[in-house]
């Protein structure tokens, strides 16, 4: 496995491993516990002296307050180390998704992250807002785009969760970077024709929430969710089986879970939610271990039925 990757669509580089940033602002309601500011800055310098060259985050993640310990963690460290590549999302204010709005949320998180000119900037979730009005000249897509051809931002991606609607948006072909969540993992394949397109055009992939929020990396039936809401019974059979597998072959669930991202050749980057320094050098050695070849077929066999996934209907 290549460490590190050129990112489609854009000059960037990237680590094979990337640091998600939205446990870092706490979102116990999203993540299960409060995470303080000096506990989020510590996991992001961690980063920084790992071999993890990319974070991810948002302007809308806890108002703000995950941008503003990546700056903090930034600051402590003299700035952006060199290779270092941040990535954020732009983030309406409750309807308003404007082009004005775009405008404001590049130069909130330019201000938060101490960073003159992002890298890398994702419209993110549009699907929750009106294709048309996104889409209009002078609006949210029209505005990134504009951004990036003054030199503002440099990359621009697609962030999103729900495919059908996230398609519409890849369709328009003026995004650099496709980002997709929960939908790409050992329980869900709903993007996989998104990611199929994405590649045909030469769209760089970023695969995030590879545990799906949590069920695939804790302990056998501590969780019953899948994408933060209630698994169906199948899934959850479906999991019970895979950590028997996983233990057979002398893994664990998580470990796998991520590989089965990290393999992928479609996916450039895989980002990983992570709020404690311990779970930086954890990641690392999941993303490190050797797993023997006949694991991945007998978890393929395993996957559940399409009518489970999120995007089934």
């Amino acid at each position: 496995m290549s460490w590190l990757r050129p990112l489609p669509g854009t000059d960037l580089t990237v680590s094979a491993v990337c640091l998600g940033g939205g446990p870092l602002g706490s979102m116990p309601a999203l993540f299960g516990r409060d995470v303080p500011a000096d506990e989020a800055v510590a996991t992001v310098g961690a980063v920084l002296d790992s071999p993890i060259r990319f974070i991810d985050t948002s302007n809308g993640y806890s108002d703000g307050e995950s941008e503003r310990r990546i700056g903090a963690a930034l600051a402590l460290a003299g700035g952006v180390p060199p290779g270092v590549v941040v990535a954020t999302k732009v983030d309406p204010v409750g309807s308003d998704y404007s082009g004005a709005r775009v405008r404001a949320s590049v130069d909130e998180s330019r201000s938060r992250l101490g960073i003159d000119v992002l890298p890398l900037v994702h419209l993110h979730d549009p699907e929750g807002h009106d294709f048309a009005d996104l889409t209009a000249p002078g609006g949210a897509v029209d505005t990134l785009v504009g951004l990036r051809e003054s030199g503002a931002v440099g990359a621009i991606g697609l962030a999103g969760g729900r495919v059908q609607e996230i398609a519409r948006y890849l369709e328009l072909g003026v995004f650099d970077v496709l980002l997709v969540h929960n939908r790409w993992t050992l329980l869900d394949r709903s993007a996989g024709p998104l990611v199929a397109e994405a590649r045909r055009r030469g769209t760089g992939v970023l695969n995030a929430a590879v545990f799906g929020g949590g069920i695939l990396a804790s302990a056998a039936g501590s969780s019953t969710t899948y994408g933060y809401r209630e698994a169906p019974p199948e899934v959850l059979a479906a999991v019970s089986a895979m950590h028997a597998v996983c233990a057979e072959h002398g893994t664990d669930l998580r470990t796998a879970a991520l590989q089965f991202s990290l393999r992928d050749p479609q996916v450039a980057s895989t980002i990983v939610g992570m709020s404690r320094p311990a779970r930086v050098s954890a990641t690392l050695e999941a993303a490190a271990a050797v797993l023997p070849d006949a694991l991945w077929p007998e978890l393929e066999e395993l996957l559940p039925p399409a009518r489970t996934w999120l995007d089934a209907d």
